[in-house]
């Protein structure tokens, strides 16, 4: 275990941070850190982790590198700093491999923790920025400004998609001003779930347009891992972390964000493994499910292909 002496430079609200990772690795994390403008408190080795954690005090970060071990190890370290930083305002950067992924992953994201999957040094360093910025600054600066409305605009946007589809299972309304013409008015979360199948076939429908057009060009992380979780629900499918990624046809560390997104919007939830415990699936809430049922039947009346 090495501890950091004071450094002269650092600014007087410098946030205290730990690193937790294989030798190997602590440099990069550290280099990273010090760069930022952080304190570091300590670099250790995953197997210093309980004595590390029974004699820490107080630290605004704690950088976690689970890329470089086995898959269960990870998810135990990640349950242990959860733990300890639970009720406290430290942050959390988590670095996981595609491997550590569905043993590791939903623990923190209950946190509120960043994930990062295979990060890119772009995603790695902005994680950083974002979790070491002064708090003047965060108030203050223009860039910052700009940066919290983006992120603020991007929050708004899934609870805006969490709230039309709430209300369009349960307010019949609403339901019957999309519907002109009609003098048929549903009760709320009227509607048969539909096939499988046709929920599998605009996912498939989905997925071809990259066959001809930038993926890019139509990127919907949400309502890929939507569809997903509602195909898995009907054909009675469990559906882990990693495999929801892959769904969401983005890469890991933004998928990771949308997960962490949609379960804090109440739309996604944790299913524990009913064999292996040390494991946990993600499956829709009641709420979505309704929610998606009710699209899917509003869809069919108006004769119309969901997309």
């Amino acid at each position: 275990m090495s501890d950091a002496m004071p450094d002269s430079r650092l600014r007087p609200d410098a946030p205290r941070a730990v690193v937790i990772a294989v030798p190997a690795a602590q440099h990069r994390h550290v280099t990273a850190l010090e760069a930022s403008g952080a304190r570091i408190l300590a670099a250790i080795g995953p197997a210093d982790l309980d004595r590390l954690l029974s004699g820490l005090v107080a630290a605004e970060l704690i950088i976690f590198d689970g890329m470089h071990g086995p898959p269960h190890d990870a998810a135990t370290h990640a349950e242990r700093i959860v733990a300890w930083a639970s009720g406290s305002a430290c942050r959390v950067i988590a670095l996981l491999d595609r491997d550590s992924l569905d043993d590791a992953a939903l623990p923190l994201i209950d946190a509120g923790a960043t994930l990062l999957c295979a990060p890119s040094p772009a995603d790695y360093a902005g994680a950083i920025a974002e979790a070491t910025r002064p708090a003047t600054l965060r108030l203050h600066d223009v860039s910052s400004e700009r940066e919290r409305e983006r992120l603020q605009r991007l929050n708004e946007e899934v609870a805006r998609l969490a709230a039309v589809l709430s209300d369009f299972a349960a307010d019949p309304v609403r339901r019957d001003l999309r519907e002109p013409g009609r003098g048929f008015r549903a009760e709320p979360g009227e509607g048969s779930d539909p096939a499988p199948r046709l929920v599998r076939s605009m996912i498939r429908a989905r997925r071809m347009r990259d066959q001809h057009f930038h993926p890019e060009l139509f990127a919907d992380p949400a309502w890929d891992m939507l569809l997903d979780l509602y195909a898995a629900r009907l054909e009675g499918v469990r559906v882990s972390v990693s495999s929801l990624c892959i769904a969401a046809a983005v890469p890991p560390t933004t998928a990771l964000r949308w997960i962490g997104t949609l379960h804090d919007a109440g739309l996604f939830e944790r299913e524990p493994d009913p064999i292996d415990r040390r494991r946990a699936h993600i499956k829709l809430t009641d709420r979505a499910a309704a929610a998606m049922r009710s699209y899917f039947a509003a869809t069919e009346r108006q004769g119309l292909i969901p997309g």
